[in-house]
């Protein structure tokens, strides 16, 4: 999820769940909800470090309550005014671990996916209800934030006293709205995975599809299929009236196996990227001193917007001897984030 839509969430929740919070309170859910996005600066290292770390060990739950100690630590030893009010460092710690938490739910929503369980597991787990940045969520996120202060001054002018701490209840139905709208994607999202695994592509079965969420609509999903022998790249709505034709799929076939491909395969940069890539697609090109492999994740060039990507590149003789092994940035979403 983008940092805007994060920080966002975390000042819903403290007005929400943290309505009398004072402002070092607030600084420090706002500050936590977004740190764990610190990782994505791993891009400024280079294509190998941005594999490592994003979205590794900073969204992980064994991160978070660490994470949250250093957002509060500044706040908890710096100098206090005589008349100000003593705050205990509990509450603070527990409203900023809740935005650190509430930032990991949003990004596991996610199709990036995240590594939960980093250190014990360095798996990577994606929900796909949610694509980079919602629309429909930063939309309910702004109206909880916005509508109170307008309803605010509309009583102010007229003389009125507002009850309760102020914001409460916009940040509560804007809360409970997201939740319904999550519930609506993982519903949508299970429609569209049945539809995709329900049909044939060029003759073959699905051996492993996946349905990602686009911004604009929550009923209409793009999916991925994975057959013997190709990759299928596909539209699908979902919906009372919505129709599904696998043979309008975009189709990139796999290359035969080979002694350069296999030996490729099974170095530590395309182990490392493989680790990674939920759909991976080799091209193997012929070269005067053997061939040239990369390694991609499918599609390449849908949703650059979404973040940079990374692929291998390794070169090998005609025997299958590695002569080099990279990984470097993916062209099209180089061409976006770096222009």
């Amino acid at each position: 999820m983008d940092p805007l839509t994060h920080a966002l969430a975390s000042y819903t929740l403290k007005r929400a769940a943290f309505p009398r919070a004072p402002r070092p309170t607030t600084i420090a859910i706002l500050i936590a909800g977004t740190i764990a996005d610190l990782d994505s600066l791993s891009k400024f290292a280079g294509p190998s470090a941005f594999l490592t770390f994003y979205r590794t060990y900073f969204h992980s739950l064994f991160a978070a309550p660490f994470l949250s100690l250093l957002v509060i630590l500044p706040f908890l030893f710096r100098k206090r005014e005589p008349t100000e009010i003593q705050t205990s460092p509990l509450p603070i710690f527990a409203a900023a671990l809740a935005a650190s938490v509430l930032h990991l739910l949003m990004d596991l929503s996610q199709s990036t996916g995240v590594e939960l369980f980093w250190p014990l597991s360095t798996r990577r787990f994606a929900l796909d209800w949610l694509p980079h940045l919602d629309l429909w969520i930063f939309g309910i996120l702004l109206a909880g934030i916005l509508l109170p202060m307008l309803s605010r001054l509309v009583t102010e002018e007229i003389g009125a006293k507002s009850k309760g701490p102020r914001g409460k209840l916009g940040a509560s139905l804007a809360l409970a709205t997201m939740i319904l709208y999550l519930v609506l994607r993982f519903v949508l999202h299970g429609n569209a995975l049945a539809a995709l695994e329900s049909r044939t592509y060029r003759g073959e079965s699905p051996r492993m599809a996946a349905a990602f969420p686009e911004s604009g609509s929550p009923f209409r999903w793009h999916g991925i299929v994975d057959t013997a022998s190709a990759l299928h790249d596909v539209e699908i709505e979902v919906g009372l009236a919505a129709s599904f034709d696998p043979d309008s799929a975009t189709t990139s076939y796999k290359p035969e196996s080979s002694h350069a491909l296999d030996a490729a395969r099974d170095t530590p940069v395309a182990r490392r990227f493989l680790q990674v890539a939920r759909f991976p697609k080799a091209t193997v090109e012929k070269t005067p001193d053997g061939f040239h492999i990369t390694l991609r994740a499918f599609p390449y060039s849908r949703d650059a917007s979404s973040g940079l990507r990374v692929h291998a590149l390794i070169d090998t003789d005609s025997s299958g001897k590695i002569l080099s092994q990279e990984l470097a940035w993916d062209p099209v979403s180089q061409e976006f984030w770096w222009k």
